[in-house]
């Protein structure tokens, strides 16, 4: 029998991340820092507004590009938030999360050799879905001097005549990074210089631990006629289960990102579109209540690596922390799987994020204290053996 297996998805690596999830699930007393899931339940009167919408009734397909009243919101959120007019009849897509969102955008617009410019350590997704959709990836490795962030002149050396497409998620997964106005500014000259297309992930624009508020290239004049900008419900309302997201664009491209999902999905969870609509009119406050528990725990563990020795540059947005592991000589994904089976504690190795995330591991905190604490022990210990070994052998030497 032939192999009817497409040979270009067998080259796709599996997702680092799930990988170590599943491990961990199989073992026992495991404390799980890994998956960017907020262990916050989605608030009640979220959860309320899904259940009377299915007392009414409300099951069956929605239109295409989402319910009216859910994209009327979504343009609202964007107009209040960052003064951004879109028209939710022609510019606005409800997706299944942002994950389809960033799919969609990129089969619509990517042609076969086109190249796509994406950063490193990055969401696991960007690669896989620029190669599915027949693009050519070329990554930029960002730079912890750097703190992470994009700069102008990375991107500049990075394009070529081939160049059509840069997608970017700030805050970013999984280093926290941010970039700053003087950044947005910069960036979004080269990028219309160039005549680029723009796809910004924008998931964790409302977990970020600054004074000042969260700044969008979109926000740039000129960038909005040049972009895909995406977000969602997962992170910021707790929303991870429902699968609800969206995409705002050009007409021009949306109409082509509209058949695709069409065909493919038809519509986004009706229940979860009601409760879309809850979460964005009556939902800031639960948002900001959840904001302040993860900047306490960030700067509880930031205290706490410091404290243990384990260099960390301080993220400034998302869930997540990226301590440097480069001392002690070992592939992330070896420090990862020992620190899982001896402690019993599971993040997530860099190199799981691109080659460029190699020394790093991710640790979310999306968790409760509680399990920090703990978490923090488990890896205090860990680290201290290896120091010991590595001092042990030097001796030796």
């Amino acid at each position: 029998m032939r192999d009817f297996v497409n040979e270009h998805v067998k080259k796709i690596k599996p997702s680092g991340i799930r990988r170590f999830f599943d491990i961990a699930n199989e073992m026992d007393n495991v404390i799980s820092l890994g998956v960017g899931e907020p262990d916050f339940d989605t608030p009640w009167h979220i959860r309320d507004e899904a259940r009377d919408a299915m007392s009414r009734g409300r099951t069956f397909y929605t239109a295409n590009a989402g319910l009216m009243e859910l994209r009327e919101e979504i343009a609202g959120r964007l107009s209040r938030k960052h003064q951004l007019d879109y028209n939710p009849k022609e510019e606005i897509l409800v997706t299944i999360g942002g994950s389809e969102a960033i799919d969609i955008a990129l089969r619509a617009t990517v042609c076969p050799g086109d190249e796509v410019i994406y950063l490193e350590p990055g969401y696991v997704s960007y690669l896989p879905c620029i190669e599915l959709s027949g693009g050519v990836p070329v990554p930029i490795a960002l730079q912890e001097a750097n703190q992470f962030r994009l700069t102008a002149e990375e991107l500049e050396a990075a394009i070529t005549p081939k160049t059509k497409i840069v997608i970017m998620n700030f805050p970013n997964n999984p280093t926290g990074a941010i970039l700053e106005q003087s950044d947005i500014d910069a960036l979004a000259r080269v990028i219309m210089q160039h005549d680029l297309l723009l796809v910004t992930d924008e998931i964790y624009d409302d977990l970020t631990y600054t004074e000042s508020a969260h700044v969008t290239l979109v926000s740039v004049p000129g960038m909005k006629e040049r972009t895909v900008y995406i977000n969602g419900f997962s992170k910021t309302y707790a929303m991870t289960g429902w699968r609800l997201g969206y995409c705002c664009g050009p007409k021009a491209i949306m109409e082509q990102m509209i058949k695709i999902h069409q065909f493919t999905i038809m519509a986004a969870p009706t229940l979860s579109q009601y409760a879309g609509i809850e979460a964005l009119k009556n939902g800031d406050a639960s948002v900001e209540e959840m904001r302040q528990s993860y900047n306490q725990r960030r700067r509880y563990l930031l205290k706490e690596l410091d404290r243990i020795g384990l260099t960390c540059f301080e993220p400034l947005g998302a869930f997540y922390i990226f301590p440097n592991i480069q001392e002690f000589q070992m592939s992330s994904e070896d420090f990862a799987t020992q620190l899982l089976l001896e402690e019993h504690l599971a993040v997530i190795p860099g190199s799981a994020f691109g080659d460029s995330g190699e020394g790093y591991i991710r640790i979310s905190y999306a968790y409760s204290i509680k399990e920090l604490k703990v978490a923090i022990n488990r890896l205090e210990q860990f680290v201290h053996r290896l120091r010991e070994k590595a001092l042990y052998g030097e001796v030796a030497h």
